[in-house]
């Protein structure tokens, strides 16, 4: 197999941009030359990497295969280098992602004042609630909110979640609020579209036991994203359990009230969490440092609650 480099990187551009003529604007190159550089890499490998048309490329199945494996090794050969010239500072891409509430509200401020520490390193923050295939999407590093069941990737506990049900003071009056956990399967829910739709919400066990109490709800409204659902509540639509940080304003100001206060939903642990490598990019432990340091104790959630409530009892 006779291929260059620069082929290869050609190939990559034009799978991440969609069209030759895209990835030739990007690469500061002339269409021909790309598209020669995408041919000469098939005749290298013998095989056909992209279905061309009019409207664009697609690649064939054995082109979308070896884009993977390509990322993969060029990421590498990146890393490589990078770390040699990280003997010194921080530098190169940072590719982040990161649930979308969280991101915004807490996250971004910490890794925007990160980056500015370091001139020669650039930050890619990916926002979605989905969750990430990170090795395989390229991320140095994720943020997940929850449990963990990947095995293959490394963890860091960054803070605790707590969660609260809750709703609005209309919703309460028009439907009243559950006395006891089992009450809630006779009200109006909102739920997370990325769970399954019979919602299991789970409540820290009471005495002894350590078995959490499970609980299947029908939830009226689904949505994806966190403050939608506190928007909804905040509506009077239902009721929802959803982290403290997401709703801690809304509780704060009177727009949502703890709708069941004798029961404690299970918290979820924000992690920080990364493909398990040999070498952990020296970038890539500077920024979990750095989380660690702004979220460690009490996290930042919970103290601006404290602070809400006490300023408008005061007030």
């Amino acid at each position: 197999m006779h291929y260059r480099l620069d082929d290869i990187l050609a190939f990559l551009q034009v799978m991440e941009s969609g069209s030759i003529s895209t990835a030739a604007q990007r690469m500061g190159l002339s269409k021909s030359v790309v598209s020669k550089r995408i041919s000469d890499l098939e005749a290298g490998l013998k095989v056909e990497l992209l279905y061309r048309s009019t409207r664009g490329v697609v690649p064939t199945d054995k082109g979308a295969a070896f884009y993977q494996r390509a990322c993969s090794i060029v990421r590498q050969l990146d890393q490589a280098g990078e770390e040699l010239m990280e003997q010194d500072e921080l530098c190169g891409s940072l590719r982040i992602a990161a649930p979308m509430t969280f991101g915004t509200t807490y996250l971004g401020p910490v890794l925007f004042s990160f980056i500015s520490d370091y001139p020669r390193l650039a930050l890619v923050l990916d926002l979605d609630d989905r969750s990430t295939d990170l090795p395989g999407e390229g991320y140095d590093l994720g943020i997940r909110i929850g449990r963990l069941h990947d095995s293959s990737l490394v963890a860091r506990k960054l803070a605790v979640s707590r969660r609260v049900v809750c709703c609005s003071p209309a919703y309460a009056q028009r439907a009243g609020l559950p006395a006891t956990i089992q009450e809630l399967v006779n009200h109006e829910c909102i739920g997370y579209v990325n769970a399954s739709p019979g919602q299991i919400w789970q409540f820290e066990p009471k005495g002894s036991g350590n078995i959490p109490h499970s609980l299947v709800v029908r939830s009226r409204i689904v949505t994806n994203n966190g403050e939608s659902m506190r928007d909804a509540a905040i509506a009077g639509l239902g009721i929802c359990v959803l982290p403290v940080f997401i709703v801690a304003k809304a509780l704060a100001s009177g727009q949502l009230i703890n709708a069941l206060p004798t029961a404690s939903p299970v918290a979820d642990t924000v992690y920080a969490i990364y493909p398990r490598n040999r070498h952990l990019p020296k970038k890539v432990r500077a920024v979990i440092d750095r989380l660690v340091a702004a979220f460690e104790g009490e996290p930042p959630w919970e103290r601006e609650l404290s602070t809400r409530i006490n300023y408008s009892v005061s007030t």
